[in-house]
This record gives C-alpha cells, sequence and structure tokens, in this order.
C-alpha cells in the first residue's frame, strides 16, 4: 500500500468536548478518499490538523512517508475550505498570482499556469473583475483553482460543489477525475451522499470525534446490505406465495422488491419463481445507499463524547 498520508491515533481536545478522539487513517496516493460525518463529528478539526494549522494533542501525522513537516509539506497541499478565504475586494487575476506566490510559485510560472486554468474553466474575461462582484459558483471556480494550480501532492476540498450549476460540477468533477488519475491524492468532504458515491472509491465516516467507518465505497455497502433483491417479469402479480422463501417489501405492475429470508438465498427465490413459471427480466440485488448508511451509521453512536468526571 503506498500511502501518501497516515494518521497515527490522532487526539484533539478542547476544554470539555473531545473534537478528534484516537483517529488513525491510512490514505493512499492517487485515492479519491471521503471524509464524512454530521456537523461536530470532528472533521474539520481532523483536517486542520493534516493541513498544519492545528497541532496534535496526541497522535502523529506522516506526510509521503515522513513525518509531517508543517514548514516544508503545507506547500505541497491544497486546502479548499467551506468557509471560502478570497479577498473581495481584489481583482481576480491578482489574487491568484498572489496565492500561487504564497505557495512557491515565481510571477511567471503562476501568470502561466493561471491563464492555463482559466482556459480550462472558461474565465479568460474574469482576470480584471472584482472577486466581490463574482456570483456564488464563479468564486467556487476561483477557489477551486487557486487552490489547484500549484500542483499539489494532497488536495482537500471541503464542499467544492455547493453553489455550482449541475455544468460546472460536472467540470470540476472531471478534473478531479484527471488530477487523481494523474497521482494527485483527493480528501473530498461534503454531506452529499450522492457525490461521494460518484466521485469517491474509500470513505471514513467519523461521528463525535470517533471513527465508525473506514473501508471502499463497495464493501461499506456490502457490509449493510439487506438481502434485498428487485425482480422484474411477466407473472409476478399471480404468484402462490405460501412457502415463498422471501417476503414482499412492495410491489408495482410488473416489479417486485423483495426481503429474502434468513434461511435462504438468491438460488431458492429463483426456483421458486421458475417453479411458478415467472418469466424472469431482471433479479438484482439491491444495495443500500450510502445516504441510507450514514443515517443509520450517526443514529446508533452516543450523542457526545465528553471528558469522563473523576
Amino acid at each position: 500500500m503506498d500511502s501518501i498520508l497516515s494518521l497515527k491515533h490522532l487526539r484533539k481536545h478542547f476544554e470539555s468536548q473531545k473534537a478528534v478522539d484516537d483517529i488513525s487513517l491510512e490514505i493512499e496516493r492517487g485515492q479519491i478518499f471521503g471524509l464524512l460525518g454530521p456537523n461536530g463529528a470532528g472533521k474539520t478539526t481532523l483536517i486542520r490538523m493534516i493541513t498544519g494549522i492545528f497541532y496534535p494533542d496526541q497522535g502523529e501525522v506522516f506526510f509521503d512517508g515522513k513525518k509531517f513537516d508543517p514548514l516544508v509539506d503545507v506547500a505541497k497541499i491544497g486546502y479548499m475550505p467551506e468557509e471560502r478565504g478570497l479577498y473581495k475586494k481584489m481583482k481576480v487575476g491578482e489574487q491568484a498570482l498572489y496565492l500561487a506566490q504564497l505557495k512557491g510559485l515565481n510571477k511567471q510560472e503562476a501568470k502561466k499556469k493561471i491563464e492555463n486554468w482559466f482556459g480550462r474553466f472558461g474565465m479568460e474575461s474574469w482576470w480584471d473583475k472584482k472577486v466581490e462582484d463574482l456570483s456564488k459558483g464563479m468564486g467556487q471556480k476561483l477557489q477551486f483553482v487557486t487552490t489547484v494550480l500549484h500542483d499539489p501532492s494532497l488536495i482537500i476540498l471541503d464542499e467544492p460543489f455547493s453553489g455550482l450549476d449541475p455544468v460546472n460540477s460536472n467540470l470540476i468533477k472531471d478534473e478531479i477525475f484527471r488530477l487523481a488519475q494523474g497521482g494527485t491524492t483527493i480528501i473530498f468532504s461534503t454531506h452529499r451522499m450522492e457525490q461521494v458515491e460518484e466521485i469517491c472509491n474509500h470513505i471514513a465516516l467519523v461521528n463525535k470525534g470517533q471513527k465508525i467507518l473506514d473501508s471502499t465505497v463497495q464493501e461499506v455497502k456490502q457490509q449493510f446490505k439487506k438481502h434485498q433483491y428487485l425482480i422484474t417479469g411477466v407473472g409476478l402479480d399471480k404468484l402462490i406465495m405460501e412457502q415463498a422463501p422471501f417476503t414482499p417489501v412492495s410491489q408495482k405492475d410488473n416489479s417486485m422488491l423483495i426481503q429474502i429470508a434468513a434461511q435462504h438465498n438468491s438460488s431458492a427465490v429463483l426456483r421458486f419463481l421458475l417453479d411458478q413459471q415467472v418469466e424472469i427480466t431482471t433479479f438484482q440485488e439491491q444495495l443500500p445507499s450510502l445516504n441510507d448508511i450514514f443515517i443509520q451509521s450517526v443514529g446508533n453512536t452516543p450523542t457526545a463524547r465528553t471528558f469522563e468526571k473523576n
């Protein structure tokens, strides 16, 4: 496993609250990693420790095989926070140049990279616009460009699609895939589970400072599956349900959602249907959505992680 980022037993406490309470993660190079959790889960605190904004009370961060050094490694990270950090009175071009130079680019190479990214995103005419005159979606595109233009090894995106229309969402989505294919690692934090399903190949779910899930999207779905299948075909409405190895959950026209009994399997269901002359068109397992898993997992965890009183 080629990990670019390793978090080892991180803890961060604020007054009486355990914001991050013993979290370990391994994030591989080129991975699109979903960092998920409800408000107050500890995601932002975790990200701030990864980026050197906060120091952990306990535990260690390793970046690219070595202990994280904020003075050296921050330049290799691009961070797009949910709370946007653009200077409203500056012009778009000078804002991008300023932020690129903060990341170590000289003015000439910064200008070249900005022009390339502005061209990719159709932003060529924005150079002399003031940031305060941009719409929320335009500001999102500018923030994304300033996050990635110094070619960081690790990019952290917190709600990157907020305020974007579908066309511009797809534009940024395509760039995320392109960057990952080129070896850049993406940490993607959002409340939109359908975006996670589409974009991420690995997820970690945190709640009240603790990690409660950490696996690939498909493995998580398999872990939470309910053995439900969708069947479509001719003859479902004429089934004799005596001794059926399943229970119908819902039925409409020529389709039926079923729950297979614990002592049976999909083969038993198929035999039962074929014995009753059902002409099967579709027989497909229905895996839970990440949204369902999110709600189920968060609902089953304690409501707080506070210090124990003596």
